[in-house]
């Protein structure tokens, strides 16, 4: 369990999926004195749902302030392109994330520093490699072009190696509770997913009747079905 402290001038609930969490929180206003009550938190998360030029200003003054605290922005996903280096944060979180990966995203912004080669961060899988820092994702040293979604959904498989997950589980966990999109949608991104893996698209296995898993590599998990089971086309 960690104490997070949510920074807000919105009443609503910032992170819906939060609330489903074992974590301490305490909200308070985006001000210079609401910092002096951040010394005993885990994290910090800033909302930048609605004013990103706010939440950036505010990121400065947190950075001036001198607090040793790893900052999470929470977005909308038309507010990811506005976000740089130079906002001086740890990382960000979509207001519509699932709680598996609120959690992944806290635990990772406050863990000791690690090695690289250890980096958790980092997935490899035959010759893909996956760099959750920087959203990058690359096969055999050349980089993908994967949209926001896409790389969602291989980190999230990735990540869970061999699980089988349906594409309701990966639905709700990927595009958020709050998605009223059909369950082909999956279908299509890993469709979209397996023509830009090229050869190693093998990688995303189909479990008939079920859904899909990661396959690491040939041969560790029994049998799936063929990679390319004809899926309706949808629109994301």
């Amino acid at each position: 369990m960690s104490d997070l402290v949510v920074l807000t001038k919105a009443r609503d609930g910032v992170l819906p999926s939060l609330a489903l969490l074992n974590h301490h929180v305490t909200v308070l206003a985006p001000t210079a004195s609401s910092l002096l009550s951040t010394g005993q938190a885990d994290a910090l998360l800033v909302d930048a749902r609605q004013d990103l030029p706010g939440a950036k200003q505010f990121c400065s003054i947190i950075a001036t302030a001198g607090v040793e605290l790893p900052v999470l922005l929470v977005v909308t996903e038309g507010g990811i392109a506005a976000i740089s280096q130079d906002w001086g944060i740890s990382d960000f979180i979509l207001a519509t994330a699932g709680p598996a990966e609120i959690d992944a995203r806290i635990r990772l912004a406050h863990r000791p520093g690690a090695v690289a080669a250890d980096d958790p961060s980092i997935i490899r899988a035959a010759g893909l490699v996956i760099d959750e820092a920087s959203y990058s994702a690359k096969v055999n040293g050349k980089p993908l072009d994967l949209t926001f979604k896409e790389f969602e959904l291989l980190r999230y498989l990735a990540s869970r190696q061999g699980r089988v997950f349906t594409r309701e589980q990966l639905l709700s966990e990927v595009w958020g509770y709050d998605y009223f999109g059909g369950t082909r949608t999956v279908d299509v991104h890993v469709r979209r997913l397996r023509a830009k893996l090229g050869e190693l698209d093998s990688l995303i296995g189909t479990v008939r009747n079920v859904g899909y898993r990661f396959n690491p590599t040939e041969g560790e998990f029994p049998p799936v079905a063929a990679n390319h089971e004809s899926d309706e086309s949808t629109e994301e």
